[in-house]
């Protein structure tokens, strides 16, 4: 299992409840059809609970799978709101480099910058002024 037991007690948990949604659905849907003195039909089974198993999907699957995949996109490219509150300290290091070091310091911020990915310098966050 190993670096993907998550992933696979995320598998088996999500593969036990499914068979267990669909035995349970079977049972009452054999239970409602006694009830109504008719034999149960597998067709009209597999299409009640091909609806009923969608639309479930449809209010908490899907809603929870844009969650985590959007927040993850926004995150990864760096929206505003998915960012760490680090700009000050990581404005004051940059401030700090360059007084100190001078233009030896500006030249390692901009070594770090570019190791970093950091285009531009310092994010500058929105209605801050500069320092």
């Amino acid at each position: 299992m190993g670096k993907y037991a998550y992933a696979w007690l995320t598998l088996a948990f999500f593969a036990g409840s499914f068979a267990l949604h669909w035995w349970f659905g079977w049972l009452a849907f054999v239970d409602e059809a006694r009830q109504h003195s008719q034999d149960p039909v597998i067709s009209e089974y597999l299409t009640v609970m091909g609806r009923d198993t969608f639309e479930n999907w449809q209010s908490e699957f899907l809603q929870l799978l844009w969650q985590v995949v959007g927040l993850a996109y926004f995150l990864y490219i760096g929206s505003p709101s998915s960012k760490e509150n680090d700009d000050r300290l990581e404005a004051k290091i940059d401030a700090l480099m360059k007084f100190v070091g001078g233009q030896e310091g500006e030249r390692l911020q901009a070594e770090l910058d570019e190791a970093f990915l950091r285009h531009g310098g310092h994010a500058k966050p929105h209605g801050h002024r500069d320092p």
